[in-house]
């Protein structure tokens, strides 16, 4: 990047642990950071500020007034709509669950190119947030391990040559056992075997629902049937994912479990221009002594085939998933609600769901809508 101009991103979800990993690449690669959208912890923000010296911040409205104190002499706000609409070359779209999704649209909306690290973006309103970067000559590039390895393989491609597209899975802490899921915590649920995630992500990824989710995002990021996505369990997590062409052939990317590496490829693929593999300081990644592929237990973890049923059709069936999962596994962390219950909340809210076609209106409604009615169920006595 030598004699080029630096590279100015702004960070949604800076606090948390895609965008703390994010700002390690921007340590790694020179990059200014201009904006950062936290939400609760001040601490953090603090020592983040001091390092990278943003022009504005937002925190979330309990924290606005404390902000202000503690950052005199800098732009403080309670929108993070406005950092994602402030001036920079990258938007690294990390805030988690719905509550990102205004954030990102407002960031197409001011045609900012987003390396996309929230999934439900695409998972409730793939075809909008479609639509609103067409409308503001925006760009969306996955941060998502499993996407960004997709992606990477399709680059040289053309769309018509896809057959399918394979998303691995680790299988997540109770893919080999116990046989009775039903006594699971969320502390056990909460240590992951191969990835440092936040915690609503690593249950889902217990419940095998991040690979729901992750099929509905590939669904809409690259213009694909459900029918299309399959799952593989890969307890290795040495594949990130693979494209079978129609001729036969099929392309895998490999690589560390380190979030860092897709980071950083989403980041420079945004930018549209070379480098995209710049170096990094990690050590050479090494192949494992073997590579196991197996088809995942439905029965055990049926979250995954909920959510492939509410990726059938075009309207707003993922919005009401989304929302129930987010309820329900807020219940499993609070002690509210038993892991075995997760899939029963959610599948009986699809099952009562007022879907129809997506519009903002619409998804809005349906969220609002799946959200209280999973709030009822969880309350409710098994």
């Amino acid at each position: 990047m030598t004699g080029e101009p630096r590279v100015k991103i702004s960070v949604l979800g800076s606090t948390g642990s895609i965008g703390v990993q994010t700002l390690e690449v921007a340590r790694w690669q020179g990059y200014e950071v201009v904006a950062l959208a936290a939400g609760e912890n001040l601490d953090l923000l603090a020592r983040q500020v001091a390092e990278f010296e943003p022009k504005v911040v937002s925190v979330s409205p309990a924290q606005f007034s404390a902000a202000r104190e503690r950052f005199p002499g800098l732009r403080v706000t309670a929108d993070s709509c406005e950092v994602a609409a402030s001036p920079a070359d990258v938007v690294v779209a990390a805030i988690p669950g719905f509550a990102g999704l205004a954030p990102t649209r407002a960031a197409l909306e001011a045609g900012r190119s987003v390396a996309l690290a929230n999934k439900e973006a695409m998972v409730a309103a793939g075809p909008l947030m479609w639509e609103v970067a067409r409308q503001g000559g925006a760009t969306i590039t996955p941060v998502d391990s499993e996407h960004s390895a997709v992606y990477q393989c399709l680059i040289g491609e053309a769309a018509e040559d896809i057959d399918r597209i394979f998303l691995t899975a680790s299988g997540g802490p109770f893919r080999d056992g116990p046989a009775d899921l039903s006594t699971v915590t969320p502390a056990m649920a909460l240590k992951h075997p191969n990835w440092s995630m936040g915690a609503k992500v690593t249950i889902d990824s217990s419940t095998l629902m991040n690979k729901g989710l992750e099929v509905l995002e590939a669904k809409f990021l690259f213009q694909l049937p459900v029918a299309r996505i399959s799952v593989l369990v890969h307890p290795q997590s040495a594949v990130h994912s693979m494209v079978r062409f129609r001729d036969g052939q099929v392309k895998a990317q490999l690589g560390p479990t380190d979030m860092r590496l897709p980071i950083g490829f989403g980041i420079r693929a945004a930018l549209g221009r070379p480098p995209l593999r710049p170096t990094t300081p990690l050590e050479a990644w090494t192949f494992p002594a073997k590579l196991e592929f197996l088809e995942p237990d439905l029965k055990r973890f049926p979250c995954l085939e909920l959510a492939y049923s509410a990726g059938e059709g075009e309207g707003t069936q993922p919005v009401a998933l989304n929302a129930a999962d987010e309820v329900a596994v807020r219940a499993f962390l609070d002690g509210r609600c038993s892991f075995t219950r997760i899939p029963t909340v959610i599948e009986r809210v699809l099952a009562e769901a007022p879907c129809g076609a997506l519009t903002w209106d619409s998804m809005t409604a349906v969220n609002a809508w799946a959200r209280d009615r999973a709030e009822e169920l969880v309350s409710k006595t098994p």
